[in-house]
């Protein structure tokens, strides 16, 4: 039987926040919290009617709890996961990807294997949480988490090296293996490498992936390395991308000054901004081989590429339009992953947080809350 919220939580020791709340207001945090997040620190997803809850969704609010030191959520979204995801135990099981309601009342984890992006980002909420608040078992949890990610889901790779599964199983057969670029933010992965070499080798084998992956400057949501060491088409969704593949260009955008290979990063995914600019709004679709782009984009694309556009001095008119877009035409309260895109993208074009060149968070909490 899983361990209830609080008993998790002291079992840990980590302390139970009563009135926490956080130094500065973060608006568009506490919207998400209101919207999206139970009393008891679960993300619901209401476009699916079966109420679900990722692993994804999770990690997500664990980071942006972080962002908006908000300790009080960050305990309670922690506790959620773990008793219902992880069989009560983060330390000993990365979390089940999909939570949620099965027929009329039976409330369960829907699909047992996890989703390595949100293990990541757990991991890193965890340390960085340690570390800037200074609480050593956030940091062990980290760790903990970090060496069972390294262990169950990192394989070699024929001509690539070291890489990260978007999941334990359900990847690998005889055609090769499939990967998402997005569940690779470059951020996480430096840090990581301040814990353990294998992650700076896997973050210089993500830039490499990135790079031959999107020979057009246009990221494919998912792609395939062939047991032959060579990259093709993914054999589900071809060479598009379009709703994971947005978070590549955030990642880049978000790079610190001083990162390994930012400038290259930026130039090279600079048509996406480019393609934004001349049409007004970022596209909805992007053909990782061919270049060709259609559709526009919803709002969270906009509020995605904010770091991108801000990262070059010739698209400041389009930074200024997308800004604009997202005043007049903001993402609706309930659309999740909307809303997950604007918290990263708005959050740091309002300078709330950044990273440093080896991926250490940066929060803006020691300066002045702005009225």
């Amino acid at each position: 039987m899983v361990r209830p919220l609080l008993v998790g939580l002291v079992a840990l020791g980590l302390p139970v926040f009563a009135n926490a709340a956080p130094a500065c207001p973060w608006p568009a945090w506490e919207r998400f919290k209101a919207e999206l997040v139970s009393v008891d620190g679960r993300v619901i997803d209401p476009s699916d009617e079966r109420l679900i809850t990722t692993s994804e969704g999770q990690s997500y609010a664990l980071f942006f709890a972080l962002v908006g030191n908000d300790r009080k959520a960050f305990a309670q979204v922690l506790g959620w996961t773990g008793n219902n995801l992880a069989e009560g135990d983060l330390a000993r099981h990365l979390p089940a990807w999909l939570w949620g309601r099965k027929g009329q009342n039976q409330w369960q984890v829907l699909d047992a294997n996890n989703a390595s992006d949100a293990d990541l980002w757990i991991a890193y909420s965890l340390l960085e949480a340690g570390r800037l608040w200074e609480m050593p078992a956030y940091t062990q949890l980290g760790q903990h988490m970090l060496w069972r990610i390294a262990a169950q889901t990192v394989r070699k790779l024929p001509g690539l090296g070291v890489m990260l599964l978007p999941g334990d199983y359900g990847f690998e057969d005889a055609n090769g293996t499939r990967l998402n670029p997005s569940y690779l933010p470059l951020q996480v992965l430096d840090r990581f490498s301040l814990v353990d070499p294998l992650w700076g080798e896997l973050a210089a084998n993500t830039r490499r992936l990135w790079l031959a992956s999107s020979p057009k400057g246009f990221a494919p949501d998912w792609l395939l390395w062939t047991p032959a060491g060579e990259l093709a088409a993914d054999p589900q969704h071809g060479n598009a991308g379009d709703y994971d593949a947005i978070r590549v260009y955030l990642w880049v955008g978000m790079l610190a000054e001083g990162a390994a290979q930012r400038a290259e990063l930026l130039a090279h995914y600079a048509p996406m901004a480019a393609v934004t600019a001349h049409q007004g709004l970022p596209p909805e679709r992007a053909d990782a081989h061919s270049g060709n782009t259609s559709g526009h984009g919803p709002a969270g694309f906009s509020a995605a590429l904010l770091p991108l556009l801000a990262a070059s001095p010739a698209h400041v008119a389009s930074l200024a339009a997308q800004r604009q877009r997202l005043h007049e035409q903001p993402v609706e309260a309930k659309a999740y992953y909307g809303q997950v895109l604007a918290l990263f993208g708005q959050g740091w074009d309002e300078a709330r947080y950044r990273f440093d060149p080896h991926g250490r968070l940066l929060p803006a909490w020691s300066a002045p809350c702005s009225e």
